[in-house]
């Protein structure tokens, strides 16, 4: 690449900053012709290229540009700061910079979900106490359904891939809710970097670039087809955790697997206790002592697993993405749970009675 190509790319990279802060203000026009529009053709072209491949292409294509990124430091790392090199970092930015917005980011700038699925945003403690003890209710009644004993933790018998291929028909009973939730074709898979993304304290991600979803296979089972439903949702466009978080709950929980259904209705109340928890402690406890042991013996596998892999840079991992959902107009960076619970109550007590 010559150094004027460079120099154009350099100067191309605020130019795009500008422009990207323009289109922000405009999430009804992202929403309708990107979101809707060139991104659902990226995404699914992406998926049916690289959805058959049974190993993570976007792992692998990592791996091999922190290969690249590490043997360029290697030999430029006494001259970084001179002009040409200064150049090149700039325009390798820049470059990656387009390719991430115009690929998949772009999404975080759409509409909010409870405006495309018509919900409310906001909810009162009464009913999300009612909700919580609905979960409650729904969560013991599956969990004896499973195991047949209120002290036995869940444990799916299936292995990770077929729980892949089952959220095909979870995403295919919520389209019927949903419409605009309609998912196909599949690009799931378990990640390379499983253990790295472990240690910083991730149960997956969506490779922007490749349009692959990526699942930690080391996390507890019972979790699995939740995280999957999660990651899927990424790729239908959702950037916002907080409004992927509700999707993967309401596709495992629209399956006819009863491990689905397991799987969802328990993260959905694990969201609502959170926010129980924060409004008033002693009801919280209260409300523990009503869900069988053995739902709480699978939150506590969940918390023993991830405590088994703390380290002192998994908070500066979690801090680096916090900052980055931030400026990525995701104001409550990864801790927006009670967006998450909004999104619950009001599909629990009034979307879901309505299409029953």
């Amino acid at each position: 690449m010559t150094l004027s190509k460079k120099g154009l790319l350099a100067i191309l990279l605020p130019i795009q900053i500008i422009l990207l802060k323009l289109l922000a203000m405009f999430p009804s026009f992202i929403e309708r012709y990107y979101s809707n529009g060139i991104y659902s053709i990226i995404s699914k072209t992406s998926r049916y290229i690289l959805g058959w491949i049974p190993f993570s292409v976007g792992d692998i294509c990592y791996l091999l540009l922190f290969f690249m990124i590490t043997r360029w430091l290697y030999k430029n790392i006494k001259k970084i700061y001179k002009k040409e090199q200064l150049l090149t970092i700039t325009s390798f930015l820049s470059v990656i910079y387009f390719l991430f917005h115009f690929l998949w980011g772009l999404n975080y700038y759409r509409l909010p979900l409870h405006n495309s699925l018509g919900l409310e945003k906001e909810y009162t403690t009464k009913e999300l106490i009612i909700t919580t003890k609905s979960f409650i209710e729904k969560a013991n009644h599956i969990h004896l359904k499973t195991v047949r004993n209120d002290s036995l933790k869940v444990s799916i018998p299936y292995n990770r891939n077929k729980i892949f291929l089952k959220t095909t028909n979870a995403y295919k009973n919520l389209e019927n809710i949903f419409p605009e939730l309609k998912y196909q074709p599949r690009s799931i898979k378990k990640s390379i970097l499983s253990l790295p993304l472990t240690y910083m304290g991730f149960s997956g991600y969506l490779n922007p670039f490749t349009n692959e979803a990526q699942v930690n296979y080391l996390i507890p089972k019972y979790y699995f087809p939740f995280v999957s439903c999660h990651e899927e949702a990424h790729q239908l466009g959702f950037a916002a955790e907080n409004e992927t978080n509700f999707i993967g709950c309401l596709a495992t929980m629209s399956s006819t697997d009863l491990y689905f259904q397991y799987s969802g209705t328990v993260s959905a109340l694990r969201y609502c206790l959170r926010e129980v928890y924060k409004r008033d402690k002693t009801l919280y406890d209260d409300l523990l002592k009503t869900i069988n042991k053995g739902i709480l013996a699978n939150y506590k596998e969940s918390r023993d697993f991830w405590d088994s892999y703390q380290n002192p840079i998994e908070p500066l991992f979690k801090s680096s993405y916090d900052t980055f959902l931030k400026a990525n107009n995701q104001s409550n960076g990864i801790k927006s749970y009670s967006y998450v619970v909004a999104l619950l109550v009001n599909y629990e007590l009034y979307y879901s009675k309505e299409t029953n």
